[in-house]
């Protein structure tokens, strides 16, 4: 009884770390759909300048940016579940034991600096910054480029949703601030289970809403992580003030997206080796928070 309980809860909790997954590869492609559908059929609305030949040139490239934005995100992101930060066979030189090094009881090996053990993929991660829900995986030294440049073209791309569905606003808005318009807009699901509108008009209103909440969460993580790439930290160093490993605004760049980072987030494909090896690390400040040495 106790094995199938068990079986149980472990295909529960592997079906809970994939739901976050799939909901947003749904959102994704669904935004995608609808913004393209906005391109070809509903833009430009004059009759005649969607004969011209300048709307063809003016959906050709529309279409060029959206894909080129996708594409960007869902490889990157395929990238990053792939490049692991784990230990897991990584050589840590046992001999090298020195300041800032941790014994891990769980992974029964001593491990480097800014390394931690991570729960939920129960193995330590180089460079730990966060473990990601909506991937499912830790953000450590090796997938960080690729977790950032994920978030850059999420932002990029719901910014393009939020402009193209500015006219699904005006729409809605045409009659005037009326509770049905404003019900339309914040609450579309209970306007189709009551029956006020119609499955079209909730599914533009729906991804409408999602496009403009997932832009303000995308910038919120996005402009963060930057900060903290700037300032050479991880999430865990920002919570406790601390910056002893900060290389300078270029160094600290570097050390996050590689050798060629002034190029590599243009495209996931193009490499763009890492300085370091995420074991050592150039140490430039106290690794103790402030204070702590005189409370000694």
């Amino acid at each position: 009884m106790s094995t199938f309980r068990s079986r149980v809860w472990s295909r529960l909790d592997k079906a809970c770390r994939l739901l976050p997954i799939v909901v947003n590869t749904v959102l994704v492609l669904s935004i995608t759909a609808e913004v393209s559908y906005l391109v070809l059929v509903e833009a430009p609305r004059e009759p005649e300048q969607q004969k011209s030949e300048w709307s063809a040139v003016w959906k050709s490239v529309h279409l060029l940016c959206q894909y080129y934005m996708l594409g960007n995100i869902t490889w990157n992101a395929s990238l990053f579940l792939k490049t692991s930060p784990s230990i897991r066979g990584v050589f840590l030189g046992g001999e090298g034991v020195g300041q800032g090094w941790r014994y891990c009881y769980t992974c029964e090996t001593h491990t480097p600096p800014r390394c931690s053990h991570c729960y939920d993929c129960n193995v330590c991660v180089l460079r730990r910054d966060h473990h990601c829900v909506f991937f499912g995986q830790c953000v450590g030294f090796r997938n960080y480029r690729y977790f950032l440049s994920c978030l850059l073209f999420m932002w990029a791309g719901l910014l393009y949703a939020v402009v193209m569905n500015a006219e699904v606003f005006i729409v809605i808005l045409k009659e005037g601030v009326t509770l049905h318009s404003v019900m339309l807009l914040i609450v579309p699901w209970i306007m189709l289970v009551s029956g006020q509108v119609t499955a079209r008009a909730f599914a533009f209103a729906f991804i409408a809403d999602t496009c403009v909440i997932g832009f303000l969460l995308v910038a919120a993580f996005l402009f963060f992580h930057v900060g903290l790439m700037l300032r050479g930290q991880t999430t865990r160093e920002w919570y406790s003030s601390r910056r002893p490993y900060s290389l300078g605004l270029l160094g600290n760049v570097r050390e996050c997206l590689g050798q060629r980072w002034y190029l590599c987030w243009l495209s996931p494909l193009i490499p763009s080796p890492l300085p370091g090896d995420g074991i050592h690390f150039q140490v430039t400040g106290p690794l103790e928070p402030a204070g702590s040495t005189a409370s000694l």
